[in-house]
């Protein structure tokens, strides 16, 4: 039987459940892969920066469901997810995911609209007379 490591990433609104299996390296998001969920090269190199930072990079096969948010949250959210799931695999990463900023969680969450105002920090226009 083979082992399987799951964690739990999120970014704003976003959330990424992740399930690492050993394996040949396939990398699935929503059941699709990847490559086919993430449009541009930058966005691909982002979900694959945690495992090339643990250089596992063939080693395991991932299983990734992402829901809420935006492209940017859920990439956030996947990176988090991999690092935590990939800590399950060796507690030895942690120094070298922590050194990349790979395991904080960034709590920064859209800021929320006040009362007298149009947005959160805008005001409307001022009328002197």
């Amino acid at each position: 039987m083979s082992e399987t490591f799951s964690a739990t990433g999120r970014r704003k609104t976003a959330t990424a459940r992740v399930t690492l299996v050993p394996g040949s390296g396939r990398i699935t998001v929503n059941k699709r892969p990847y490559e086919d969920y993430f449009g541009t090269l930058s966005l691909q190199n982002k979900v694959l920066h945690p495992l090339q930072v643990a250089n596992v990079g063939n080693q395991y096969d991932v299983a990734i469901s992402a829901s809420g948010g935006g492209v940017t949250g859920q990439i956030g959210a996947i990176q988090l997810g991999i690092a935590r799931a990939l800590l399950k695999t060796n507690p030895e990463l942690k120094d070298a995911l922590r050194e990349n900023s790979l395991l904080t969680r960034d709590p920064r969450k859209k800021e929320r609209k006040k009362p007298g105002q149009p947005g959160a920090r805008k005001r409307f226009q001022f009328s002197k007379r």
